[in-house]
């Protein structure tokens, strides 16, 4: 699809406004959401129309529409983060249908599909009833705190293993025994990221 400004360039976002597609030099990245310029501008001149802008998510729907995989994030107006949790469930889904080499594959798979599944809803309610309250978004799993692509981690950590089970390397003894290596790699970093900040 293209922009709707400029006819000839190929769109990378939508308003979350007005829905609007456009392209790169068109968007304005506010806190990760992106507008066009008309609808930032009538939001910025606006401030009481934003504040009604605001109270129109309902916390309620959006947990509602939660659990359907991406909808809590799209009645919110985050499409990139819809389609990241979209992937997630959907991958998850796909490595449990995989032949995997032993029943703690699908154990952890299990589990983490049945956390996800009750993520998406509450974290589609934070946000609105953050935007409700107008107070600020709180981290999610797409963007965490500092605006790191956590969801993009999580999606090419999916493709990694979706490309080991592709080619028989999921079945090899080092990577059935040293999968906790991944999880001290999560947690150091996490670590790390939490000491930096102090």
């Amino acid at each position: 699809m293209n922009c709707a400004v400029h006819t000839d360039v190929t769109a990378t976002g939508y308003c979350r406004q007005c829905g609007k597609a456009l392209c790169l030099e068109c968007t304005r990245d506010v806190g990760g959401a992106l507008y066009c310029a008309n609808c930032l501008t009538g939001i910025v001149s606006a401030a009481p129309a934003s504040q009604s802008n605001a109270s129109k998510t309902h916390p309620g729907a959006a947990l509602a529409l939660g659990f359907i995989p991406g909808l809590g994030a799209v009645y919110n107006g985050e499409y990139i983060k819809a389609l990241v949790h979209v992937g997630i469930f959907c991958g998850i889904i796909a490595l449990l249908s995989t032949d995997l080499p032993g029943a703690a594959y699908y154990a952890f798979l299990g589990i983490a599909l049945g956390c996800f599944y009750f993520y998406m809803p509450i974290e589609a309610y934070r946000v609105a009833k953050a935007r409700q309250l107008g107070e600020p978004e709180p981290a999610g799993l797409v963007y965490a705190q500092g605006r790191k692509p956590v969801g993009a981690v999580v999606l090419i950590i999916l493709g990694i293993l979706f490309l080991l089970a592709n080619f028989g390397l999921l079945r090899t003894e080092w990577l059935t025994k040293g999968w906790p290596i991944g999880l001290i790699a999560i947690g150091v970093w996490i670590l790390a990221d939490r000491l930096k900040g102090h």
